[in-house]
Order: structure tokens, then C-alpha cells, then sequence
């Protein structure tokens, strides 16, 4: 499984979307402690916020986070209650 530390940066507003988007929220992320990482969107199903460092899994097994099949990649699977520390 493919987990990475992110923090949110910013949410993703659309007014038209893919119909199985429809629902969920999408927010942007920056890739904790991974210079030269580009930013991305994740699917949030657990109410992260602007600010908040979350865990992010990839690929198929993101599909087991969401509640029904969606063109979805990248979704936020846990809040982490305080900062990582610095490597």
C-alpha cells in the first residue's frame, strides 16, 4: 500500500464534475517532508481541514476508502493529531 504524509492546503471547488464525483470532497495536498513533490487532489471522506496534516493512500487501495466506485486515485484515510517531526 502506498501511504504518504501530506498537509492540506487548500480545497478543490467545481461546479461540474464526473457524475460519481458528486459528493465528495475534494481537497489539496502538499507532500509532507518530499521536496520536488508536486501537490494533489484527495477524495476526503473523514472531514480533514485546511491546516490539518492527513495520511493519504494511492492507487487501488484507495478505492476501499470511498463509498462507491469513482475515478478517484488519492484519498485521505486518517488525521494525524499533531505535526510530524522533521527528518
Amino acid at each position: 500500500m502506498n501511504v504518504v504524509i501530506g498537509k492540506v492546503i487548500n480545497r478543490v471547488v467545481s461546479t461540474r464534475k464526473y457524475d460519481s464525483l458528486q459528493g465528495y470532497k475534494l481537497l489539496v495536498i502538499e507532500p509532507y517532508d518530499q521536496p520536488g513533490k508536486e501537490r494533489f487532489v484527495a477524495a476526503d471522506m473523514i472531514g480533514a481541514g485546511e491546516g490539518e496534516y492527513v495520511l493519504v493512500s494511492f492507487g487501488s487501495a484507495a478505492q476501499h476508502g470511498l463509498t462507491r466506485e469513482a475515478p478517484i486515485d488519492a484519498v485521505i484515510i486518517g488525521i494525524l493529531d499533531q505535526e510530524p517531526e522533521a527528518r
